[in-house]
């Protein structure tokens, strides 16, 4: 039996399943208007910003794709940004949204914005907690990034809170990013 060939053939298999844990639904796909403008980010990003949009949850990839719509809109036509201020979101269904994504300055977290992605969570977490499989959907989503050079393997994982005056992410998700890999109190 040649047992390296074996090995790596399930390596190659169980590489392929935790791949498809995430899906991210394009920009095209959710039908996002062209941004106004794009500033190129220098990856990879030293912080991970966690975030929540502070609007209702979408629990179905349409409801979710609707949400999109209303917050690039709210983004664009009401605060004047050029396009959604996120890098990702990541709805209530367990996929992931493209907003700005890996290769665009985002718009999220004033002063650290050029060093950071911002990944915001499809809801309001102040006084409940996001299911399991969104939180993990995000933590997959930092993996994936770490994976392909976006962000680098010693980032800081923050809380929006810790570098803005809001309430962002909610006070649920902050304690419980306090479990996350990476947690920094320190900004």
């Amino acid at each position: 039996m040649h047992w390296p060939l074996l090995i790596s053939g399930i390596a190659l298999i169980i590489s392929l399943i935790l791949w498809k844990r995430i899906e991210i639904v394009t920009r095209e796909e959710w039908g996002a208007r062209p941004p106004k403008s794009m500033v190129p980010f220098e990856n990879p990003a030293d912080y991970v910003i966690i975030i929540h949009t502070a609007t209702y949850t979408c629990k179905t990839k349409e409801e979710c794709i609707q949400l999109m719509r209303v917050i690039q809109s709210f983004h664009v036509d009401s605060r004047k940004w050029p396009d959604v201020s996120y890098n990702f979101l990541v709805g209530g269904d367990g996929r992931v949204y493209e907003a700005r994504g890996w290769d665009v300055v985002g718009d999220h977290s004033k002063g650290y914005n050029e060093v950071s992605i911002g990944i915001a969570l499809m809801g309001i977490f102040c006084d409940e907690r996001p299911p399991d499989f969104q939180i993990k959907t995000a933590q997959d989503l930092i993996r994936e990034g770490v994976r392909r050079g976006k962000i680098s393997p010693d980032y800081k994982l923050v809380g929006h809170r810790q570098i803005s005056p809001t309430e962002s992410p909610g006070e649920k998700l902050f304690q419980d990013l306090q479990n996350w890999d990476h947690w920094s109190p320190d900004v």
